[in-house]
């Protein structure tokens, strides 16, 4: 603000007003401020931060009042009775034109490679992938001649292409069996991705312990069976090919049962107690980011892919344990998370019928 030629005062009441709404110390480098001046007295009215894609935060006069086109408010959220602040904050969610896109691909590399052929962009991609990675292991159950088609949001403001938006609807057809996706808000505790029928497609465990945006660029692209899973190898576990320091996620919520150094060939290993059935156990870390006792969620970080104890690469060795016993997380059927409740499933039909309509066609 001192560049901007602000006095330290003004910056800090324009921070302290900002506070119930946004933190402006929590800025990142890279980000714009806008600032608007009055044309003839050169005088700040309003400072505008996008807080992310979803959301900006607008600080201004006391005087001035703004509203999503622009027009003016009489009133505001910080203003009462009692005082009339110099500066007032509001934060507003995004106002978006949007149309409705498709894309649509068949797996000859992999998921990642194919979709940047077809010209979609690489966070599209990603965000697709997440769609379904409680239901698909994107570098284990891809096989070529998989096909995926989706809908999604293409996001105009002023006229102007922004960028993509939600995915709305996508299907992916895996070695000839079929998963549909819908996005669907069903309350603020209840929204995200649903199957046709109105199950939640989030599951107690994700199927990956590596997120698609760290697989996707060809770290497994040739191993496509689980050829060495076998209950005659004595390998009992998964191998994830991937870089050192490739971020490793709880793929459950649990409580850490050991974080350390295992003389037993894991090298640097961590294990997690998801209830009274299921244990995974995470080993040749480069690195591990939790202690014993602690509590995880699912998709936390919990350390990163090295090559430590009896390992002859960069590499993590998954294992998911089931009553004592190491089972193939693959092969492990989960139940849904919470469906959507019987007084909404029509709201809900009705919503997708027309992309399930389409994506009837796609085979």
């Amino acid at each position: 603000m001192q560049d901007a030629g602000m006095s330290g005062n003004d910056a800090a009441t324009i921070y302290e007003a900002s506070l119930p709404f946004y933190d402006l110390a929590k800025i990142r480098v890279g980000r714009s401020i806008f600032l608007t001046y009055d044309v003839d007295t050169d005088e700040l009215l309003e400072l505008m931060y996008p807080i992310n894609n979803e959301e900006e935060l607008y600080v201004r006069k006391n005087n001035i009042n703004r509203n999503e086109d622009g027009g003016e408010n009489t009133a505001t959220a910080t203003q009462n009775a009692t005082s009339s602040p110099e500066w007032i904050a509001e934060r507003y969610e995004i106002e978006y034109d949007i149309t409705i896109e498709s894309f649509e691909g068949e797996i000859t590399k992999s998921l990642y490679e194919n979709g940047l052929e077809a010209g979609i962009p690489e966070g599209l991609i990603i965000e697709f992938a997440n769609s379904f990675e409680w239901t698909i292991d994107f570098a284990y159950d891809i096989r070529s001649g998989d096909k995926f088609k989706f809908y999604y949001e293409k996001r105009f403001r002023h006229g102007e292409y922004v960028m993509p938006g939600k995915i709305l609807a996508g299907k992916f057809i895996n070695n000839g069996k079929e998963y549909q996706n819908y996005y669907f808000v069903e309350s603020e505790e209840n929204k995200g991705f649903f199957d046709q029928e109105g199950n939640s497609v989030q599951k107690m465990f994700l199927k990956a312990p590596l997120s698609f945006k760290y697989i996707s660029s060809g770290f497994t692209t040739g191993l496509r069976y689980v050829q060495a899973f076998s209950t005659y190898t004595g390998h009992r576990a998964i191998d994830y090919a991937a870089t050192y320091g490739t971020p490793i996620r709880s793929v459950g919520d649990g409580t850490v049962t050991f974080a350390g150094w295992s003389s037993a060939g894991y090298g640097y290993l961590t294990s997690i107690r998801h209830n009274a059935t299921y244990s995974t156990n995470y080993a040749h870390q480069s690195r591990i980011a939790v202690k014993s006792g602690q509590k995880v969620r699912q998709g936390d970080v919990i350390g990163y892919v090295g090559s430590t104890g009896f390992s002859t690469g960069p590499h993590l060795h998954y294992e998911m344990v089931k009553n004592g016993i190491k089972i193939n997380p693959l092969n492990e059927v989960l139940p849904p998370g919470e469906p959507i409740k019987e007084e909404n499933k029509e709201r809900f039909f009705e919503e997708i019928r027309e992309f399930k309509e389409k994506l009837a066609e796609f085979k």
